[in-house]
């Protein structure tokens, strides 16, 4: 099935989001407002071994799943796809904690003939900083605040993502900025805190030592921090001494399923 025309749509949904993660892909609608449509806001687990073939099998499945769940054929709604790898141009050029696969894969080709609709596939962490960025932490009046904005999401790893006036320089990696000696999310992730069973004043320092040298190096504005650990935010935050503001992410789990619909939306922003 080839993709359609999404402007033959008369659909009250504009969009759909697919956030691919090591565990689960989260998945939802976005309506013609912008927002996403919380009953379409779910997740199906990762196929083992997350290989494309079988990633996109269950994505067909999902966007099957939300067709019966609305009632709506969903016909010339495009979707946004993440991946946690870098992509140019639709490829994907590295793979985290999925199959190797990836790497090589026109991405949009095979997800667009597969799904049968236009796909945009983007950086996960690109993604969840196009949520903020439009819609949360990073918006003033609707619009992305003036100046550069850097999304750090602390998990796992770190992932970033970097905008200047709202415009995203995709496939940014300072979660691997190598800092005394050692890769960055190594010593700064959310997950060395209960790995090495830190307190907050240890990891605070870390995470000092961290943000600094990224300030440093690249000079943002505004840092809007995401991850599960944003929910923690007055613990922390707060201790920080930097010279941007610093904030905490608004949609968390759901960003990257509503940052992938808004690409899919509108790519060139």
């Amino acid at each position: 099935m080839a993709p359609s025309d999404a402007s033959a749509s008369t659909s009250q949904f504009a969009a759909i989001g697919l956030d691919l993660g090591g565990s689960s892909i989260k998945y939802g609608l976005v309506g013609t407002d912008g927002k996403l449509v919380e009953s379409t806001f779910s997740k199906a687990a990762t196929p083992e071994g997350a290989h494309p073939d079988a990633v996109a099998q269950v994505m067909a499945g999902i966007v099957a799943d939300l067709q019966e769940l609305t009632g709506d054929e969903l016909a010339g709604i495009p979707a946004g796809v993440t991946v946690p790898g870098i992509v140019i141009d639709g490829v994907v050029h590295s793979a985290a904690n999925i199959d190797k696969a990836w790497i090589g894969l026109d991405a949009t080709a095979s997800f667009s003939a597969i799904l049968g609709r236009d796909v945009f596939v983007l950086n996960d962490a690109d993604a969840a900083g196009v949520a903020e960025v439009y819609a949360g932490a990073g918006a003033e009046h609707g619009k992305p605040v003036k100046g550069s904005t850097l999304l750090l999401t602390l998990g796992t790893g770190i992932g970033s993502a970097f905008f200047r006036d709202g415009v995203l320089f995709p496939n940014v990696e300072f979660g691997h900025l190598e800092i005394d000696g050692f890769n960055a999310e190594s010593k700064a992730a959310a997950r060395v805190m209960h790995e090495e069973n830190l307190s907050w004043e240890q990891y605070i320092a870390r995470l000092q030592r961290y943000l600094s040298h990224v300030e440093f190096l690249c000079s943002p504005d505004l840092i809007i921090i995401g991850g599960a650990i944003s929910e923690d935010h007055e613990k922390f935050l707060p201790q920080l001494e930097l010279r941007a503001r610093i904030v905490p992410a608004q949609f968390n789990n759901a960003a990257g399923v509503l940052g992938a619909a808004h690409r899919a939306l509108k790519p060139g922003n």
